[in-house]
Order: structure tokens, then C-alpha cells, then sequence
């Protein structure tokens, strides 16, 4: 008797599976336009301390090797950037932000994306997702996803009050992604 208990609702569970396979619709598959991975440095002039003052940043993120089906030829990019800042302390690595920026591809073609930064600290390490859409350029209309790891020691350290941070070298993860 328990083993036909069994049975039955064995079969009654694979009907219930092979009736929901048969009425779903199948999913619209996004197509990958380009996958990279690269490093990032940023640094910080005078370092950042606690306290907020007036700070320069430089940055530089290669993208490489990168691979395209939608464009073949494109292997690499960069963005660089030296931004000026009233007011910045190590706590302002924390917090997420809106952004713009360009990335200039080995092709000479270029995408501009906008997104948004997700900051989060996983064990000893910074983690910094930015999602968001190419608004302008090469992929126009895709999506984005980017995430940036780099230790956060100097960051944790420096929140303390127990250090500064005068720079991080980060790798990077980019992909961008045509939307269905």
C-alpha cells in the first residue's frame, strides 16, 4: 500500500511538472555584446583620512582582454578620469552614487553608460557593482553590469580613524548585455 502511495504521488508530481513545461512560454534570451576583464586604480591626493577636505582623484580602468561576438575586432578599452573634490573622506567609499562615464574601445569607437554603485564590503574585500545602460555610442541601448573588487583594508582602516587610503588597485569584471 506505501509503496503505491508512493507511486502515486510520484506520477501526480511529474504530470503537475510535464503540464507547466508544456503551458510556459518560453524565455527571450538577452545576447552578451562584449565580456571583459581588466584592472582599475584610483588614487587619492592628497590621501583620504576620516575627516573630509579638498581631494583629487585619478583614475584609470583598463578593459582586457575583452571578447565581442557582436564585434569582433573589439579586444580592449579605458576610461580616465581626474575629478576634483571639495570635500571627500574614506567614509565616502561606502556610500552608493549615481554615475556617467566613457569607455573609449580599441575599435576608436566609444560607449558612454549610466548607472548607479552598489557598495559592499564582502570579508576583507570592496566590492562595487555598477548597473546601468549605455546611453550613447557603441551598444546604445544595452545594459551593463560592472563590478570592481579591491581590498578594503586601508578603507576599513581608515574609517577607524587608524589609517589613510592614498590609493586602490581594483580588477574588473564588464559586461554588456542587448536587451530582448
Amino acid at each position: 500500500m506505501r509503496s503505491r502511495t508512493a507511486l502515486a504521488s510520484l506520477l501526480t508530481a511529474a504530470a503537475i511538472v510535464f503540464s507547466m513545461m508544456a503551458t510556459a512560454t518560453p524565455a527571450t534570451a538577452s545576447t552578451l555584446d562584449v565580456t571583459c576583464v581588466g584592472s582599475q586604480t584610483a588614487t587619492f591626493t592628497p590621501p583620504l583620512t576620516k575627516a573630509p577636505k579638498p581631494v583629487t582623484v585619478t583614475a584609470s580602468t583598463q578593459y582586457g582582454p575583452c571578447t565581442s561576438p557582436s564585434v569582433p575586432a573589439l579586444t580592449a578599452g579605458s576610461r580616465n578620469a581626474t575629478i576634483p573634490y571639495p570635500s571627500l573622506s574614506c567614509l565616502d567609499l561606502l556610500n552608493s552614487a549615481p554615475l556617467t562615464f566613457t569607455i573609449n574601445w580599441n575599435t576608436g569607437q566609444q560607449s558612454t553608460i549610466t548607472g548607479s554603485t552598489a557598495v559592499n564590503t564582502v570579508g576583507a574585500a570592496l566590492v562595487v557593482t555598477i548597473t546601468g545602460n549605455v546611453t550613447a555610442g557603441l551598444f546604445a541601448g544595452d545594459s551593463v553590469v560592472q563590478t570592481i573588487t579591491g581590498p578594503a583594508t586601508d578603507i576599513t582602516k581608515c574609517t577607524l580613524g587608524l589609517g589613510t587610503v592614498s590609493s586602490i588597485y581594483a580588477l574588473v569584471t564588464l559586461e554588456i548585455t542587448s536587451l530582448p
